[in-house]
């Protein structure tokens, strides 16, 4: 897709300062990471919209994903894409396996670097919570004959997530190439599309977690059992990515910071997941070339109670941040400017990745900029809208 001078903001985007001499904040300060720039720090996290067909993005995605990067948003992730079908949550989930998903992957790309934006996508697999509806079509186990998997979901061991999802299959050792390969092929065809980050999913109970947490992987072969086997799958995995990801181009991996069996997220759960083996992956994941961790938390273990609040998962990214000493992506419940720049100046993270802020607000950044009394730049075709909303008036 060409997109039109007169449609692109890609000189001046939406979201940079107008005047940088008066810009005293550092989430509207542009970052760099290897080649790439972002003019400032918000991130859209990937949030998955279960709008696909055969894993395919359309309209709805370049709609969705195209507005955030117009409106101002530093980098935009894309959703979790499977690499392969069964590695998909539900049946309309994005997906990556076969060539032809380039073409229309291409498009929402190519508007989201027209807009002065970094796209970066989110590779992902199921694992043992696959073959399920979306949230709003009703959560539940997709059969079959409904065009689910249920009889073919897989996992580190054959333990299901709770009663209502299948039981899995434990891959075997073959079967665990084979899928490294699926991740492999995803990401060249990533880069082939334009996608200028990527991100590994290693996080809310999906397969990579599924393997790295004790209570969901039960094996007693060299992937099961300690902390270095239990990560040797995971790190197998993120380790063939990088080595065909180009080296100029940034590569972030989004781990989980605890299972929360506890209440208190920062006890230790020695036999599943913590913050604690958290940061002995991290070290491991900075030693084979990952440049930035996204630092989220939960999603492996039903009916857990979460100490939710406003930044609440802030201070897994500031450990990972400070003991490991990589950049890492601060998570969980940001909703405003100020918050988000106080992450930034106590130097708890390097990026701030907002979710369901942006599906609220898709101008966030615009209403961070207000908050924060930083005139910036709208699209060009916004402006006449008023721009002095996003600029504080002065008595």
């Amino acid at each position: 897709m060409v997109i039109p001078d007169a449609a692109s903001n890609k000189t001046f985007p939406a979201g940079t300062p107008i005047d940088d001499s008066k810009n005293k904040t550092l989430l509207f300060s542009p970052i760099t990471t290897k080649s790439s720039t972002s003019h400032n720090r918000i991130v859209v996290s990937p949030m998955c919209m279960y709008s696909a067909d055969n894993g395919y993005m359309n309209d709805f995605h370049l709609v969705h994903l195209g507005q955030f990067a117009y409106k101002g948003a530093g980098s935009v992730i894309i959703e979790a894409t499977g690499v392969e079908p069964r590695g998909r949550i539900s049946p309309h989930d994005l997906g990556l396996w076969e060539d032809g998903q380039m073409e229309p992957l291409k498009k929402v790309v190519e508007f989201i670097k027209a807009q002065g934006s970094v796209p970066g996508i989110q590779l992902a697999h199921a694992g043992r919570k696959a073959s399920m509806g979306s949230p709003f079509a009703g959560y539940r186990l997709i059969p079959e004959d409904e065009g689910g998997w249920s009889q073919d979901v897989v996992s580190a061991s054959d333990i299901p997530f709770d009663e209502h999802h299948p039981k899995p299959r434990a891959l075997t050792v073959d079967d665990m190439k084979q899928v490294t390969q699926k991740w492999v092929d995803a990401a060249v065809r990533a880069d082939k599309s334009g996608v200028e980050i990527m991100m590994i999913h290693c996080s809310h109970g999906y397969l990579l977690h599924n393997f790295l947490s004790g209570n969901s992987n039960q094996r007693t072969d060299e992937y099961g059992g300690s902390l270095e086997n239990r990560m040797r799958y995971p790190l197998e995995v993120i380790k063939a990515v990088r080595d065909v990801w180009p080296d100029e181009k940034p590569f972030w991996v989004r781990i989980s910071g605890s299972d929360h069996k506890n209440i208190d997220s920062f006890s230790r759960d020695d036999d599943g997941w913590d913050i604690y083996q958290g940061v002995e992956f991290s070290k491991e994941l900075k030693k084979i070339g990952v440049d930035v961790i996204d630092c989220s938390s939960g999603g492996n273990l039903p009916d857990i109670k979460y100490p939710a609040g406003p930044c609440w998962q802030v201070p897994f990214a500031e450990t990972i941040k400070k003991q490991v000493g990589i950049r890492t992506s601060a998570v969980g419940i940001i909703t405003k400017g100020v918050e988000c720049e106080s992450i930034l100046q106590e130097n708890k993270a390097d990026f701030v990745s907002v979710a369901r802020e942006f599906l609220r607000d898709g101008a966030f950044p615009l209403t961070a900029a207000r908050d924060l009394g930083v005139a910036v730049k709208w699209g060009n075709q916004y402006e006449r809208a008023d721009r002095e909303r996003a600029i504080p008036k002065t008595k």
